[in-house]
């Protein structure tokens, strides 16, 4: 990697990330978790992670493309149901589903 233009292709990806950084510990003291703007922004985002999840599930690309949809529906349900009987606990949820992914690959590549 000795293209000055990777360089300074990593350099500004850098500082566009850290300067929304920089603005969000800016202006953090000021914004109240409990106006209608911050409700609107975390159902946003709520819809977009629900959008891709949904999107990665139903039209997935890349390796994840080659596996069965009846797969990734029950690794999903079983990183849900996970996720909640450990009171929340994301780590858990997403090991689980992975793990679950990964046995129904496997056997049904045995099969």
């Amino acid at each position: 990697m000795t293209d000055p233009a990777l360089w300074w292709l990593i350099f500004w990806c850098g500082a566009a990330t850290y300067l929304w950084r920089g603005l969000g510990v800016l202006f953090s003291g000021r914004i109240r978790t409990d106006s209608p703007l911050f409700a609107w922004v975390g159902c946003v985002a709520y819809a977009m992670i629900l959008g891709l999840s949904t999107r990665i599930i139903l039209m997935p690309s890349g390796a994840l493309a080659d596996t069965l949809l009846s797969h990734r529906l029950i690794a999903s349900g079983v990183a849900i149901a996970v996720y909640f009987g450990a009171r929340r606990n994301l780590l858990l949820g997403t090991i689980a589903g992975v793990s679950v992914l990964a046995v129904l690959v496997e056997w049904g590549a045995a099969l």
